[in-house]
C-alpha cells in the first residue's frame, strides 16, 4: 500500500506533509508550473504520518482514493515513471 495525492492539493500545495514524512517520499515537480505534490510508492513506509498533517485532506491511501480522484492514482505513478 501506499499513499496518493488528490485533487484538495491542486494549487495548494501546503508541504506541512514533506515535514513530517520520515522517508523524504513526498516530492515537487522540479518545472514549478506543476500544481501538485507526489508520494514516491517506492519509498512510502505506510507510516501515515503525512495524511493528518494535510490541511486540506487531500492524501488516502491508495485503496481509499475516493472515485471523483482515481485519476490521481495514475498521474502519481506516471510521475515517478519518468
Amino acid at each position: 500500500m501506499t499513499y496518493v495525492i488528490c485533487e484538495p492539493c491542486i494549487s495548494v500545495k501546503d508541504t506541512a506533509c514533506v515535514d513530517v514524512c520520515p522517508v523524504d517520499c513526498i516530492h515537487q515537480s522540479d518545472d514549478k508550473s506543476s500544481t501538485q505534490l507526489y508520494i514516491d510508492p517506492d519509498v512510502c513506509i505506510d507510516c501515515g504520518a503525512c495524511v493528518p498533517a494535510c490541511p486540506v485532506e487531500a492524501i488516502f491511501p491508495v485503496e481509499e482514493v475516493p472515485d471523483k480522484w482515481k485519476q490521481f492514482t495514475a498521474v502519481n505513478a506516471q510521475y515517478f515513471k519518468k
